[in-house]
Order: structure tokens, then C-alpha cells, then sequence
């Protein structure tokens, strides 16, 4: 009796249980263990890689696995009850077999393609997904886990630049704050997004972690703010973190990019901080990262403020190069925090074994250095035409020369209050201050003798003021035991 069946046109005969078969239901779970495997012992980086694909890659592994368990657990209780299948050439108990087989194994490779062979990177199609898991991470906080997504950032900092907001170029569109709010509310999704990630990575234990494990995530970032020259972008809160950050890690980048003899390559090359500091346009727009923390600088040591004095540096040379005529309002407040470096010097008045190497004098001597510097940087690009020597109201704002001269009188006056004993006096007003300063053989330049007039002049003017205002400051200038 024949087991063969007609629906219609269509002839129907039972599954021979005998095929060969190479993929069925056990070897589809023993599959699946593997994969299940890979999946639980994957790292944090691997886990957002996944959720940052630009498809659902999730939920796509799991309908397709899902669908495959099926298909193959019908297959092989097909086979066993001999039901029946269409007669035909168009696919073959093997050939269906192969594609199970091949589309579990392309959801696997698709997976490992983007766990671990090309990590996906911030744009139009995972813009969403990305910063949502983002901000997940970061919101739950995780020193460990936060390592690890701050190097992960990494790959992705050039297209969040390239996709962020420039704040900067909508000011030209329109000077009205209402019209460029208006605007920033029509921008693109992935726009959008990229100016809430750069806030988000503002948070201020991720900056700890990009400082302790992944400096060059911050390298990426503002490198490519450099090179793209979109200075208005949000990063003003990260900047600002990164550089607290920074400063308060005595094994952060600041402290090994210090100099050639003291950390080799790095300290020629000092790769994060030009790409942070180096250019001063950039230093000016962003406005924060010469802005310690109001706090936290009032309990930095001599080192940290050498740290800070060395960045300042590299922001003033390359505003004395290009851009010395316009007032630099980073630098006047960087000018402001490191006048204050020294204004303790009170404490140790009257303590007779105050050591040289305390850290009030080393302080001291670390603003005293960096006013050196200053100077030796306005004598590489000499002295520009039409600096006045005094400066009266009717001419405004001075220029650095009347900044770092402002500094030297801050200085003086702060070193003024030691005055006991005798050989701590000596000590800090005379070798520290004075004799750094103004002896013959120091400061003796073009540049130099422009900051020590202005100085003898702002001496002689307090000096001067007290006939009509009796001050503080006045008395400590004219009980000065050394004359300029």
C-alpha cells in the first residue's frame, strides 16, 4: 500500500528517518553551551560592545537561537515519526540541515565580530543605544567597570567630537541666546546625543577612572577638538574634572609628562598635555581647564602646584606666540590662583625651625620658578611695540607684562609678613624673593627690565597711597627690609 499523499498538485511522502544528519537538536545544545559559555565569561567590554552594535544584536541572538532550537527540535521529531514533507528538488533534508546550521553560526560570528573584532564605534544608527548604555554604566558607578568603558570611550571620541554641537559657530549664526537655544533644539539625533555624552562623561568618578587607567581616552578627545578646531563643544565640566583629577593623582599624566630627564620619551613629548594645553584658542573657549577646584587647591602641596604652574606654561607660550595683544581671561584667573599659592607664608613667621624643604617654602619657590619661565618666554618673543611702561586708567586693561608684575608685588608683599627670626627672615624675603628676582645676574633681559619697572612702580604707588589712605598693605610695603 503506498504512503504517499496528494494535497492538490502536491505530493507529500514521509521523512526518511535514516538521512544523514549533521546539525540536529543535541548538536544544536551542545552549541549552544559553547555560546552560553562565551556570553557568561565575557568582561564588562564585551557586554557594551554587544549592547552598543548598531542593530538589537540581543534580541536578535536570542530570536534566532530561539528559532533555530525550534526548527531543529521539529526536524528531528519529524524524522523520527517519518511525518510527512513535500516531494521536491527545491531543498533537502541536508541542505535545511546546512542552513540551521549556518545561521546559528552567523549569529555567533556576527556576535564575536562585534565583541571582539571590530568593537562598534558612536554614530547615526547606535547614537541611542550607545548612550543609554552608556549612561547605565556611568550611573551605576563601578570603579572596575568604569576602567573599562572609559578605554572603550576611547574608539569613539573622534566621531563624538565630529558629531557634537559647536557651541561656538552658533554664536556667529545668531548673537541672540534665544535663537541658539532654539536652534541646539532642532539639531540631529545623533547631534543630540553627542552633546548629552559629553556631559555625561563629565561625571566625575569616570574622569577619576580616565585618569587612573585610561589617559588616553582624554588624549583622543581633545586631540581631535585641536584638529577639527570645534572649541565650543560641551566639554567645559570635563575638562575641568579631568584636570582636578589629574592634580590630585600624583601618578596621573601631569606628573610623568614632566620633564625629559625625569620621564623620558613622555616627558619630551608630553602628548595629553600639548593636546590640552598647548593651544591657547582653544584653552580660552572651553574657559575651565586652567580652573582648579575652589576647594581642593587650597590643599595642594609644592609638587601639585608645580604640576598646575607647568601647564600654565605651556597655555602662555603659545599665547605670547599668536595671540598676546587680547586678554587671555584663563590665564589672568591661572595668574590669580598662583598668587595665592604663597599667601601662607605668615604661618611660619616667628617658628624657629621652619626647614627650607617645608612646604611653604616650597611653594614659594615654585611660584617664584614659574615667574622666571613666565619671563624667559616673554624674552624668546622680545618685547612687541607699543608696551607701556605705565600704565594709567585711561588706557585700560594691561597687558602680561603687567600680570606677572601684579604676581611679583602679590609675592613680595606675602614674604613680607616673615619676618622672624632673623635667618628665616633673610631667608625667604632675601635668597627666596629678592635675590631670585632682582640681583644683577637674574632677570636681566629686555622683557624682564619692562616687569621690574612695573613692579618698582607698583611698590612706589602703595608705598605713595599711604599719605591719603592708611593700609595693611602699605605698612608691610614700607617695613620691607630690602629696597628694589
Amino acid at each position: 500500500m503506498s504512503s504517499d499523499y496528494y494535497f492538490g498538485f502536491v505530493r507529500f511522502v514521509p521523512l526518511d528517518a535514516n538521512t544523514q544528519k549533521f546539525f540536529g537538536f543535541s548538536e544544536f545544545l551542545t552549541g549552544l553551551a559553547l555560546m552560553v559559555l562565551a556570553w557568561t565569561i565575557a568582561d564588562v567590554r564585551y557586554r557594551f560592545r554587544v549592547r552598543t552594535t548598531p542593530l538589537p544584536l540581543q534580541g536578535v541572538t536570542f530570536a534566532v537561537v530561539g528559532a533555530v532550537g525550534i526548527l531543529t527540535l521539529l526536524t528531528d521529531l519529524w524524522r523520527a515519526e517519518q511525518w510527512l514533507v513535500p516531494q521536491g528538488h527545491l531543498l533537502s533534508p541536508a541542505e535545511w540541515q546546512a542552513f540551521l546550521g549556518g545561521l546559528f553560526l552567523l549569529t555567533f560570528l556576527t556576535w564575536a565580530w562585534f565583541a571582539f573584532i571590530r568593537p562598534p564605534v558612536y554614530g547615526k544608527r547606535n547614537a541611542e543605544r550607545y548612550a543609554r548604555t552608556l549612561y547605565r554604566f556611568i550611573l551605576k558607578g563601578s570603579p572596575s567597570e568604569l576602567s573599562v568603558i572609559a578605554d572603550e570611550l576611547a574608539i569613539s571620541a573622534k566621531p563624538l567630537v565630529r558629531y557634537a554641537t559647536d557651541r561656538e559657530n552658533l554664536k556667529y549664526l545668531s548673537t541672540d541666546e534665544g535663537e541658539v537655544e532654539k536652534l541646539t533644539e532642532k539639531l540631529p539625533k545623533v547631534t543630540a546625543y553627542a552633546d548629552d555624552i559629553l556631559l555625561l562623561i563629565a561625571d566625575k568618578r569616570f574622569c577619576r577612572e580616565i585618569v587612573e587607567s585610561s589617559p588616553g581616552t582624554a588624549l583622543a578627545v581633545f586631540q581631535e577638538i585641536g584638529d577639527t578646531k570645534k572649541y565650543g563643544i560641551q566639554v567645559e565640566i570635563f575638562g575641568k574634572n579631568i584636570i582636578n583629577e589629574a592634580l590630585a593623582n600624583k601618578d596621573s599624566f601631569l606628573f610623568h609628562e614632566a620633564e625629559g630627564y625625569d620621564s623620558g620619551l613622555l616627558g619630551y613629548h608630553k602628548p595629553l598635555s600639548q593636546a590640552m594645553f598647548s593651544n591657547h584658542k582653544m584653552v580660552e573657549v572651553v574657559g575651565t581647564l586652567l580652573d582648579p577646584d575652589i576647594w581642593d587647591k587650597g590643599k595642594w602641596d609644592a609638587a601639585q602646584w608645580k604640576a598646575y604652574c607647568r601647564v600654565v606654561l605651556m597655555t602662555f607660550s603659545d599665547y605670547v606666540n599668536t595671540e598676546f595683544w587680547n586678554h587671555s581671561f584663563v590665564l589672568y584667573r591661572a595668574k590669580g590662583y598662583i598668587e595665592k599659592a604663597a599667601s601662607d607664608l605668615y604661618k611660619i613667621d616667628g617658628v624657629a625651625n621652619s626647614a627650607w624643604d617645608d612646604d611653604v617654602q616650597a611653594r614659594l619657590r615654585v611660584v617664584v620658578d614659574f615667574i622666571k619661565d613666565a619671563v624667559a618666554i616673554l624674552e624668546k618673543k622680545g618685547v612687541p611695540k607699543g608696551v607701556r611702561l605705565r600704565v594709567r586708567e585711561k588706557h585700560g586693561v594691561g597687558n602680561f607684562y603687567d600680570n606677572l608684575a601684579s604676581l611679583i608685588f602679590e609675592i613680595i608683599f606675602s614674604a613680607s609678613y616673615v619676618r622672624s627670626p632673623a635667618h628665616l627672615c633673610w631667608w625667604v624675603q632675601h635668597n627666596s624673593v629678592w635675590g631670585e628676582l632682582f640681583n644683577f645676574s637674574t632677570l636681566d633681559g629686555a622683557a624682564a627690565k619692562v616687569v621690574k619697572f612695573k613692579v618698582r612702580r607698583l611698590i612706589y604707588n602703595e608705598v605713595a597711597k599711604m599719605t591719603d589712605f592708611p593700609n595693611f598693605k602699605g605698612i608691610h610695603s614700607t617695613g620691607q627690609r630690602n629696597t628694589v
